[in-house]
């Protein structure tokens, strides 16, 4: 290693100064991803995609518990399967990228690359429902998807990005909305206990909800810079793609019917959402459920009797229950390797030098709070657990006090201007649910309404940006 490898990790741009540039640093600096030839597509490197398969298999066995079987869709679709929801065509039109050749020969007819499954999986499940009896479908597929998109950043907005989406049909429309519901409730579990990240839940605008879709809902975080994240949404898409693609069956009254159909989906975007509601300007701050490593080993003075032996044995012990790893690198300084550590945000950090073995203890550090404190050996492996548990349980308090700390009340779309313009978070107001409003708000301050939660409050009776009778209370902020 020459010179210049040994020296620390260079600076982060702190986020206040730059938060653009803070993210674009963190996630490269902390080699979670790098750049493809191709503009807007990313490569998702070991340690970004460690994060992913822990979201993944946690989800994975959610789905299943609730009786979810997965399988697989082509990536590519026929334009006139596009073609066949008018609504969805339209919505997805502009993103989409088209193969038009196989080889040198032209193809009869277009295909595109999957922007989302509805109408290849639609196409399918109209050959495979017959009876009442075959329902419900309760299927779900791990994939990518292409939306050719005109501005980038890895993993919040990238032109391809690894996805579940489930497609579930149903008897009655009140099984397709508890599917619904009870779909958005497993992603909002999943962000508040594994990604410590606190969500609200509600029902998005007509205007904000998805393509085809009856109802869409959605879960949203606040990000550190006060912008919002849609971070997973479920959809009752009730009869709209059935009747689209005549899947029938025959009901129990000898009826042939069109089920109720559901989708559902969360991505890699999560990642990106981790990344903003925890990270600092030392680097990445990862939730232990979900980091690739939860617990670094350093030795110290390793050159010395008995301390590669202790930490190796340490190191054989903690990885039996946890994700451990053991930087016994001889070529960096242990200086060196707590500053990388930070930066990629493992949680918890254990020190053992000559001294420590000697008293019968290790140093422990926190990545959230940067505390440091002597434990003893004795059951260190339950001490660890501990730690872990309560770094776990600190991200996601922390994290709401950050979000309450940026959500505010307003009574006029002037003062929605100014906070957005000083104090930027999420904002709620009573409002009227016309698109008229909705439209005129996002035009003058660049807000959209984020979603109608459950959780309602009485704010007044008027929407304060039109004047007009209030129907529901909404949460508004400017999004990524």
């Amino acid at each position: 290693m020459g010179k210049k490898d040994k020296q620390f990790v260079s600076e982060i741009t702190q986020m206040e100064v730059d938060f653009a540039q803070w993210y674009t640093d963190v996630i490269l600096k902390t080699d979670m991803v790098d750049y493809s030839p191709v503009k807007g597509f990313m490569v998702i490197k070991p340690y970004g995609y460690a994060i992913w398969e822990n979201i993944q298999q946690h989800l994975d066995g959610r789905f299943k518990e609730t009786g979810h079987k997965n399988c697989y869709f082509p990536l590519l679709i026929p334009e006139s399967l596009l073609k066949k929801e008018a609504e969805h065509v339209e919505g997805f039109a502009p993103e989409v990228a088209w193969v038009t050749h196989g080889g040198q020969e032209e193809l009869a007819e277009r295909l595109c690359v999957r922007p989302t499954s509805e109408t290849i999986i639609c196409e399918m499940y109209s050959k495979w429902l017959k009876s009442y009896r075959d329902l419900p479908f309760l299927y779900n597929q791990w994939c990518s998807v292409v939306r050719w998109e005109k501005s980038t950043r890895p993993f919040l907005r990238t032109s391809e990005f690894l996805w579940q989406e489930g497609h579930t049909l149903h008897e009655t429309y009140e099984e397709s909305q508890d599917e619904t519901l009870q779909m958005l409730n497993i992603y909002r579990e999943m962000a508040e206990e594994v990604l410590a990240i606190p969500v609200v839940i509600g029902q998005k605008s007509e205007k904000e909800k998805f393509a085809g879709a009856h109802a869409t809902y959605t879960m949203e975080a606040l990000m550190h810079d006060g912008k919002a994240l849609q971070a997973g949404t479920s959809h009752n898409l009730a009869q709209h793609f059935t009747t689209a693609f005549d899947i029938t069956y025959l009901d129990r009254d000898g009826e042939l019917k069109h089920p109720y159909h559901t989708s559902w989906g969360v991505s890699t975007r999560l990642i990106g959402g981790i990344i903003m509601v925890h990270g600092d300007n030392r680097g990445l701050v990862l939730p232990p459920k979900v980091a690739p490593t939860q617990v670094v080993i350093v030795p110290i003075a390793s050159h010395k009797g008995g301390v590669i032996e202790k930490t190796t044995e340490l190191y054989s012990e903690l990885r039996k229950s946890l994700r451990v790893e053991l930087d016994d690198r001889e070529n960096y300084s242990p200086g060196w390797k707590f500053n990388e550590w930070e930066m990629k945000g493992v949680p918890l950090r254990i020190e053992m030098g000559p001294k420590d073995i000697e008293n019968n203890q290790v140093m422990l550090f926190r990545r959230d709070t940067l505390e440091k404190e002597a434990v003893s050996m004795e059951n260190l492996a339950e001490t660890v657990e501990k730690w872990l548990q309560d770094i776990q349980n600190n991200l996601l308090l922390r994290a709401k006090q950050m979000r309450d700390e940026k959500t505010y009340y307003v009574k006029s779309l002037d003062e929605l201007k100014e906070v957005m313009e000083k104090r930027p978070g999420f904002v709620k107001a009573m409002w009227c649910e016309e698109r008229e409003c909705e439209d005129k708000i996002k035009a003058e301050t660049g807000v959209t309404v984020r979603c109608i939660p459950f959780e309602q409050e009485e704010l007044g009776d008027t929407c304060p940006f039109c004047g007009k009778p209030a129907t529901k209370m909404a949460y508004f902020a400017k999004a990524y």
